[in-house]
């Protein structure tokens, strides 16, 4: 059996305020313990202006002892439309060889 031990999550966030009620959030969950966090002002500068701001946070979350775990954690993501790619699809001559390739039967 394995045991998640810690864990380590970095997020960007819009402004301080979300930075703070992210962090608060995380305090009060009482799934692990949170052992460390921070955040820290970022910037995306073009010709010296300004461009785009956010904050990123650091979550550092604890959920059992590595000597004597006694928890079992089942961590899952879920994600939006937009991360990823689209998946591979076949190409219709693909397709058209494989039906052809059926048809013989012995």
């Amino acid at each position: 059996m394995k045991y998640l031990v810690k864990s380590v999550e970095t997020y960007r966030v819009a402004n301080e305020a979300e930075a703070k009620k992210l962090i608060e959030e995380a305090k009060a969950d009482r799934a692990y313990t949170l052992s460390k966090y921070s955040s820290e002002y970022k910037c995306s500068k073009a010709k010296g202006e300004i461009v785009e701001e956010w904050y990123r946070v650091i979550l550092t979350k604890d959920f059992n002892l590595e000597k004597e775990p006694d928890t079992y954690v089942d961590v899952t993501y879920k994600t939006e439309a937009g991360f990823f790619p689209e998946p591979v699809t076949k190409d219709e001559n693909e397709n058209e060889d494989k039906e052809e390739d059926e048809g013989i039967e012995f």
